[in-house]
């Protein structure tokens, strides 16, 4: 590595630490402000604060690292810019691209540590994020009583303190009594008291003094019963212990939120993709499948079949689901194949071997003998002769032969399943009574039947309908997003190349370091990558778009962007200098005349 190299590289990291530090911490802020409410004011020790924010420093750096990129790769520049530095480079007959190397070579290392990270190390930080929140939400908040205000934290308790002189002496104490579940059956009235907990605050024991306590019967009073008891027991010191186990906060496992895409890999997520397209397809075939079923009129003369690709699918996961049985079961198969009683072939066979295998072993090296090789449709056949005495496949012709032979329904029944003593009581029915059955069709009664009957079959076919495209349509939408949060992975590293695309080139146009207009220009583009990053998602999400193009939406729009900042550093253009926008101002009006000349002379000629 050349001096220059290192010089750069050198001016980049500095101010690349910085900024990622800045920006973590600013988009730590932001996060942590989503939970302010749940996580703070239920007492719980430092270390699980500091756990969860370094569980949250780690699962925002994906989106850390190309502000963090755009901002130093701009700082670098600006500053190699305004000192002369990046003059003196060129000058020397050193390119723009040659300077951008070594800065370039290392964005590119970090883009790959970018990508191993949201692929290995943030989904085991958002399992252990996720199972932290969670316990702490589920914690209940600090042992807090104020003045004049009912404290419901205890479980089954109802408290109300008027005034408190300091933490432990309280005076005039309220207590509802809720553990019998009836209501405020029991109240307890007391002067003064004491609140102090004991054994490492797992308990805390109340003593009462000068009190009251009121407590009713749980019998339900009815008009005959006799009335409820009711007792009042005047005390003058009464003590009262409460559990703190709600307060202490207990870790879940991790196991529970196996299922979130947010916690998976790319290898994981494509198997949940997999599932989910051949739940999707076999969803899609028992819809075919029962629709047919769903008309019964129009489907004794037409049959709705599943489209080709459809059945492709159902065929190759019923052969993959197939292939996963029988490896589960392989032993348990071998087991029941050499338990199994041999037939005479296989008796023949392992005859034949025996006989063979003695002939080797005494030389007789020149004789072969022939083994006859059973088929697996053969041994079939052997198994069904001995249990029943025909082959396989005269018992399939033999259900053929009988099922020709079954006579078919005449069309005068026009309804499946008529009985032979149907078919004669209909055989005696006169044309007469035919004609007076046939009238009842058109009576008031029959039809308003009819037509309820229609309409209760439409309502339940529609309503089978909403169901299964309801379920369809929300499992495409999570295959979407499981798209999306793999194609996430890869954009979120390739955002960083892209922000230093656009961060370097311009921070050799504006020539200017520090914190001042880098970073309003970091801050401007850093909002447009957000919120095309935003859009794409959500148009992905919806379906309005393919979800490897909205996850990519933010990149390609800011790509161009890149390389025409690159090529207008190559050409020392001054796009935020005043002097380039008055000179372009002053040729466009000097090309109005021009224009205005040659419009004339036009007309003049024709």
């Amino acid at each position: 590595m050349k001096k220059l190299d290192k010089l750069i590289l050198g001016t980049f990291l500095g101010p690349f630490l910085l900024t990622f530090i800045v920006v973590d911490f600013i988009l730590l802020t932001v996060n942590m402000l989503k939970y302010f409410d749940e996580i703070f004011g239920k007492d719980l020790p430092f270390m699980v604060y500091m756990e969860l924010i370094g569980y949250f420093v780690i699962s925002i750096s994906p989106m850390a690292l190309p502000l963090a990129v755009l901002l130093s790769s701009l700082m670098t520049f600006g500053n190699l810019g305004e000192h002369f530095e990046l003059t003196a480079i060129k000058s020397s007959g050193i390119s723009l691209i040659r300077a951008l190397l070594p800065i370039g070579v290392f964005v590119v290392f970090l883009t790959f540590l970018a990508f191993y990270s949201n692929n290995y190390l943030v989904p085991r930080v958002n399992l252990k994020t996720f199972s932290l929140l969670y316990d702490i939400r589920m914690k209940s908040p600090a042992l807090d009583i104020k003045e004049g205000v009912f404290y419901n934290g205890i479980p089954n308790y109802s408290i109300k303190v008027n005034k408190k002189l300091d933490e432990v002496r309280l005076r005039d104490v309220l207590i509802y009594d809720h553990t019998k579940g009836q209501g405020n059956i029991h109240i307890i009235l007391a002067d003064s008291g004491r609140m102090e907990p004991f054994f490492n605050d797992r308990y805390m024991q109340l003593t009462l003094y000068n009190g009251y306590s009121y407590q009713e019967g749980g019998g339900q009073r009815g008009v005959r019963e006799k009335p409820v008891t009711f007792d009042r027991t005047k005390f003058s010191t009464n003590k009262m212990v409460f559990s703190l186990d709600a307060f202490e906060m207990n870790r879940t496992p991790e196991d529970l939120w196996s299922n979130n895409r947010s916690i998976k890999n790319i290898s994981e997520i494509k198997l949940d993709l997999d599932s989910m397209d051949r739940e999707h397809n076999q969803w899609l075939f028992v819809n075919y499948a029962n629709t047919e079923a769903s008309y019964p009129y129009f489907g004794k003369v037409r049959k709705l079949t599943p489209p080709r690709d459809i059945m492709v699918k159902k065929q190759r996961a019923d052969s993959l689901r197939n292939l996963k049985y029988l490896e589960e079961n392989q032993a348990i198969l071998e087991e029941n194949m050499k338990n199994r009683p041999q037939t005479k072939e296989e008796e023949r066979a392992s005859a034949s071997d025996q006989q063979a295998s003695n002939s080797d072993r005494q030389g007789n090296a020149g004789e072969e003998i022939a083994v006859e090789e059973i088929t697996e449709e053969q041994l079939v056949d052997t198994l069904v002769a001995e249990a029943g005495g025909i082959s396989a496949k005269d018992s399939v012709q033999a259900m053929v032969d009988t099922m020709e032979q079954v006579p078919l329904p005449s069309m005068q029944a026009n309804s499946p399943g008529i009985t032979p003593i149907q078919m004669e009581q209909l055989a005696k029915v006169t044309e007469e009574e035919k004609a007076k059955l046939d009238s009842l069709r058109g009576t008031q009664r029959y039809q308003i039947s009819a037509a309820s009957g229609a309409l209760t079959n439409a309502r339940n076919i529609k309503n089978n309908f909403s169901t299964n495209k309801t379920r369809i349509d929300n499992l495409v939408r999570e295959y979407r997003r499981f798209q999306i949060s793999m194609y996430q992975k890869y954009t979120q590293a390739i955002a960083c190349f892209v922000m230093f695309l656009i961060g370097a080139p311009l921070g050799a146009i504006i020539k200017k370091g520090g914190l001042g207009m880098p970073v309003l220009v970091s801050i401007i583009f850093f909002i447009l990558y957000y919120m095309l990053t935003i859009t794409g998602e959500k148009w992905a999400k919806e379906g309005l778009a393919d979800p490897l193009f909205g996850t990519s939406f933010s990149i390609l729009m800011l790509l161009p962007f890149g390389l025409f900042f690159l090529k207008q550093a190559r050409k020392d253009a001054r796009l935020f200098e005043p002097d380039f926008y008055v000179g372009l101002f002053e040729k466009v009006k000097a090309m109005i005349p021009e224009i205005r000349l040659r419009k004339k002379l036009k007309e003049e000629v024709l």
